[in-house]
Order: C-alpha cells, then sequence, then structure tokens
C-alpha cells in the first residue's frame, strides 16, 4: 500500500545556520534535556503537514522558511516549504536542504477544503490514493471526503495528547466531530470507506439492478464451487511464499546438477571426439604399415634375387674368361678385354642395385618400428578413452536420475504453484463480484439499513491482537486484555479503561494504540501514513497523582523493552524523549543527543542561538 516517509525537518533563515534533523529510513531517537526543541520538532512536522498554527520558538524567530522533505509513494522526492503564520506551501519535486531561492513547482494552501481540489491534503491524498474515500460525519449517514488530518493524529501523537483524557482514536474528542473519527478507524481497520448517500433509484431501476445482483451472486456461486480449498486469501499468500522459498532452494541444487551433467556431457564429446581423431590416425597408421610391409618384403625380395643372380652368374661362369657367356665368341674371335669388360659391368650393376636396395630398406625398417610403436600407443590410448566413455556414461547416467528427481520435486512445487495462484485469481474475482455487488446494493438497488460505523468484530479481534502483543512484548505490567472499545472509542487494558489510568500509564496505552494500529495496517496492506511520531511515549518520571487515580510503575525494563520492538516496526519511526535510549538503539538507529550546553548538540537551533 503507498506510504509516505519523512526525511528531513530544516528551519532556513537568511545569513543564519540552517536548523535540521535529518530522519532515518526505520528508528529515529531524539533524546535529551527539556527546553532544547524536541517537542517543537514533533508541532513542525504536525504544522508542515497542514497544521492550523505554529507557536515559534524564541530561538527560531528569525528564521523565515521552514522544510520538511518527503519521499512519495512512487520514490520520487518531494519538499514542502511553508513561512511561520502562513496558511501557503509551495511544492518542490526536489530534495532541498538549504535556504530556498527557486520558483515552486505548486502551490497549495495549507487548508483543507473539500470544496477546492489545491489543498496540500488532497494533492498528498491524491499521491496516497485516498482522495475518492468518503467517511461518515453525521448519524444520518451524511459523508464527507477523507482530510489528511483525519490520518495525521492516528501517526503523529503530541505530548499533550500522549498523556490527555481525549482517546486515541479520537482527534478533538467534541461530539461534532466523533461519528468522522470513528468512520475514519473503521476506514483504516477494513479498508473500507463509506459509500456516498443520495436519492435512490427508481422502481424500474431497482428491478434491473436487482437482476444484476443476483446474476452476480450467481456468478459467485459458480466461481466459488470451482475453489478446492478453504484457506482465505491471507493463507493462500502465505502459502504461496513458502512454495517460493521452496521452489527457490529446489531450483539451486537443480541448476547445480544440470551444470554437472552439461560438463559431464562436454567431457564425453570431447573423449569421443578424442576416439574418433585416435581410429582414423590408427587407420592411417595401419595402412601405412601395411605398405611399409609390402615395400619391405619387396625389398628383401629384390635383394634375394640380386643375389641368386650373383651366385648365378659365379656358378655359371658369366664372371669368368674363356668363351663369351653372352655372345658365344670363343676368346680368339673377342675383342681385346671383351669378356672383362662384360663380366665386369654385369656384376657392377648387380652390386649396385643391392647396394642401393638395402639403404633403401635401411632407410625403411625405422620408419616401420616408428609406426609399429604409434600402433601400439594409439591402440593403448583408444582403450583407455573407451573406458573413459563408458565411465563418462556411467556418471551422466547418475546425473540424470539425480536430475529427474530434482525435476521430479520442482514439478510437483510448480503444480502446488499453479494451484495456489488459481485460487487467489478465483477469489480476487469473487472478491471483485462481491465488491461489484456491494456497489449496487449501495446504490439502492437493494432496500438497505442506514449506513454503520460498526467495525466486524473479528476484524477488531485481529486488531487487539496486535496491540495485546505490543504491550506483551513491551513487558507493560498489569496490562492484560487489552482491546479496543469501539463503542466507546476507548483503550482498556487490565480491566480499565485509559482514562482511568495516571499518565504514565496513558502514554504506554497511547504509543501502543498507534503503533499496533500501524502494524495492523502495514501488516495486511492497508492504508496508513506509513510513519509514526511520538512524542514522550514511555514516561519514566511523573509529577504525584492523586490518591484516587493509580498508576503503574514504568520500570527501566519496560523502557528497553520498547525500544528494541521499536527497532523492528515495519514502517518509519521517530521517539521523542528525554530519558537516554539503551546502548543498542543508539548503535542500530539515527539518534540525536540535545544536551543543552555548549558540550555536543545544544538543541534543535544552533548553539549561538540559543
Amino acid at each position: 500500500m503507498s506510504e509516505l516517509q519523512l526525511t528531513h525537518l530544516t528551519y532556513c533563515g537568511a545569513n543564519l545556520p540552517p536548523a535540521q534533523i535529518i530522519f532515518g529510513p526505520e528508528l529515529t531517537v531524539i533524546y535529551g534535556a527539556s527546553n532544547t526543541g524536541k517537542s517543537f520538532i514533533v508541532k513542525s512536522i504536525e504544522y508542515m503537514l497542514g497544521g492550523a498554527d505554529l507557536a515559534m520558538a524564541s530561538e527560531g524567530a528569525d528564521y523565515t522558511q521552514i522544510l520538511l522533505g518527503l519521499l512519495m509513494p512512487d520514490g520520487s522526492p518531494l519538499t514542502l516549504l511553508r513561512a511561520p503564520d502562513s496558511n501557503s506551501i509551495f511544492l518542490y519535486h526536489a530534495d532541498l536542504r538549504n535556504f530556498v531561492m527557486g520558483t515552486p513547482d505548486a502551490s497549495v494552501t495549507a487548508v483543507h477544503n473539500a470544496r477546492s481540489r489545491n489543498s496540500l491534503s488532497i494533492h498528498l491524498l491524491r499521491a496516497l490514493g485516498l482522495d475518492e474515500v468518503l467517511i461518515r460525519k453525521n448519524e444520518a449517514g451524511g459523508t464527507r471526503p477523507l482530510a489528511l488530518s483525519d490520518l495525521l493524529h492516528l501517526s503523529l501523537v503530541t505530548e499533550n495528547r500522549m498523556v490527555g483524557d481525549v482517546p486515541p482514536v479520537l482527534r478533538t474528542g467534541t461530539a461534532t466531530t466523533r461519528t468522522a473519527e470513528l468512520s475514519v478507524m473503521r476506514f483504516l481497520l477494513t479498508g473500507e470507506g463509506d459509500p456516498a448517500v443520495d436519492t435512490g433509484l427508481n422502481a424500474g431501476q431497482r428491478r434491473v439492478h436487482k437482476g444484476q445482483i443476483q446474476l452476480l451472486d450467481q456468478l459467485v456461486l459458480d466461481l466459488s464451487s470451482k475453489l478446492v480449498t478453504q484457506e482465505n486469501e491471507r493463507q493462500l499468500r502465505d502459502r504461496l511464499i513458502r512454495i517460493r522459498t521452496a521452489l527457490d532452494e529446489q531450483s539451486a541444487p537443480l541448476r547445480q546438477v544440470n551444470e554437472s551433467h552439461r560438463e559431464a556431457v562436454d567431457s564425453r564429446m570431447e573423449t569421443a571426439r578424442e576416439l574418433a581423431a585416435l581410429d582414423e590416425r590408427l587407420t592411417e597408421v595401419s595402412d601405412l604399415l601395411g605398405r611399409f610391409k609390402l615395400l619391405e618384403a619387396q625389398y628383401r625380395s629384390d635383394l634375394e634375387r640380386l643375389a641368386m643372380v650373383n651366385e648365378a652368374g659365379s656358378i655359371l661362369g658369366y664372371f669368368k674368361v674363356g668363351t663369351c657367356p653372352f655372345c658365344g665368341a670363343e676368346r680368339e674371335h673377342q675383342q681385346p678385354n671383351h669378356g672383362v669388360e662384360e663380366t665386369t659391368q654385369l656384376h657392377t650393376a648387380v652390386e649396385a642395385e643391392a647396394a642401393k636396395t638395402t639403404a633403401l630398406l635401411a632407410d625403411l625398417l625405422p620408419t616401420i618400428a616408428d609406426l609399429d610403436r604409434e600402433r601400439t600407443a594409439l591402440i593403448s590410448r583408444r582403450v583407455e578413452a573407451q573406458s573413459d566413455i563408458g565411465v563418462w556414461d556411467q556418471i551422466i547416467a547418475d546425473l540424470e536420475g539425480g536430475i529427474a528427481a530434482l525435476r521430479s520435486d520442482v514439478e510437483d512445487l510448480v503444480e502446488e504453484r499453479s494451484v495456489v495462484e488459481r485460487e487467489l485469481e478465483l477469489q480476487a474475482r469473487i472478491a471483485e463480484l462481491d465488491d461489484k455487488r456491494s456497489r449496487l446494493v449501495g446504490e439502492g438497488a437493494v432496500a438497505t439499513a442506514r449506513p454503520t460505523q460498526h467495525i466486524p468484530t473479528a476484524t477488531v479481534g485481529d486488531f487487539d491482537s496486535i496491540l495485546q502483543q505490543t504491550l506483551n512484548a513491551w513487558q507493560v505490567p498489569a496490562a492484560d486484555h487489552a482491546e479496543y472499545d469501539q463503542y466507546y472509542a476507548e483503550i482498556r487494558a487490565g480491566g480499565r479503561k485509559r482514562i482511568e489510568c495516571g499518565q504514565g500509564m496513558r502514554a504506554v496505552l497511547h504509543s501502543a494504540f498507534t503503533t499496533a494500529l500501524a502494524r495492523f495496517c502495514m501488516d495486511r496492506d492497508l492504508h496508513h501514513l506509513g510513519f509514526v511520531v511520538l512524542d514522550s511515549p514511555v514516561v519514566t518520571y511523573r509529577d504525584p497523582e492523586p490518591d484516587d487515580i493509580e498508576d503503574v510503575e514504568l520500570t527501566s525494563t519496560v523502557v528497553d523493552r520498547f525500544y528494541k520492538d521499536m527497532l523492528s516496526f515495519p514502517g518509519q519511526a521517530v521517539i521523542i524523549e528525554n530519558g537516554d535510549p539503551p546502548t543498542k538503539v543508539l548503535s542500530e538507529a539515527v539518534t540525536y543527543h540535545f544536551t543543552g550546553t555548549t558540550s555536543g548538540r545544544a538543541g534543535f537551533f544552533p548553539a549561538s542561538m540559543h
């Protein structure tokens, strides 16, 4: 739901050092000595958000500009500029924290007027999506638009109101505004405004609208029959959060196993590519070995043949002197040196051929040996690669089994998520139809009773639980059975109304009511300003009370537990107190210590102005 956030409060004046407080997004504590401007900060915030007047502190008499920084619901900055004793507020769509000289982006009035659309109230309510909300203003059912001041007093509590007799839910305590103030409380707890009262419809229109209502009722029945669970919207949303958390938890190991599977597949593919390369090379080497071994056999055959030629030549006398074995001529008929030359040339040719073949064989044998070694290594690596592929196949199979199991769990969760989302969609559709039906009824489609301010008992009970939890967390004594009495607009605890308690208990109950209301709205995504400002929420010192009014001793334990609880407050909180907060608060929250002396920060305004 849309909310506002305070960013800073700054007082500026020409040639004056600024007086400034920068608020943290969560808890801000301003504490210290009295008369240092702590409560003045609260009154200034109230003034900047449409308050009627501001009693200026004497130290700030020369300051002419008051700046209040806001973060709007869409996250954009907005600076409000207002002069003391002025009803004009200037808007700057920027975060300005010093004396402003520029032209404003817009100008509005601090006074809320239902007939005017140019007030700060309308501007901020429009940003919060509340500018069309109507609340009851009288017992007859008349309505008026919601105003910012209707919400502000439920978020910002001054010191006087903190311990005052007026119940926290009421702003003025007067009879003329009581109906509107109770209507605002009903709106915050239920999220439902009041319908505008008009003259109603004629008979024909009522018949048409009645038919429309009957049709809507039938549609709601049809949609309701499709619901498969009895869970309400909040239970379904909680369940959806659990399912999404489980999906996130399951998705991480599934992604990890998928990554391992991908790496295993990549490794197997790499090994398979290596095996294919090994097979290709092994084929080449085997082919070369076959060819080279044939060549070796040929060389050896040639050498054997040449040896036989040499041996046959010697046996047959080819290499002897006499009758020429080549031409048959007798010696006396031969040319001089005829036989010697012929036989010598043949012998030389045989020897040369044998030497050449032997040299070629000598060159071939190392190559064959190298190829043999390479072939052996290739076969060995091929066996290893085949074994590696088998290992990777097993790893991949195991991972695929794990993936299937994890994917099955994820698919179950996804299916369950789909069911829950469908249930939420059906409930949203039913709620939409119910809303249309309610509008038709409100328009006078059927006879209705006078609008009521009654808050459903179950809703009040839920709020009472938050209120009791808050008081229990603070360990406030004698504060059991805390409840909001909507008929008397009062808070009860320990069997007594708040007005019957002493100032200390009234302050604590007012603080608990304000923070519990904020928690209730924020936890249920209902409308709220988004921040609380509490002035003196835990009074540890009080003047003596009359004897007939008992008070509860607020020990340091209550104070410590109060601050501990506020550290976990879901929105923005600003606490104003005299006493020092616990050490844990000093380390975790934004804190300001006003000393009232020359040491440290004297107060809100610079020391030179005191």
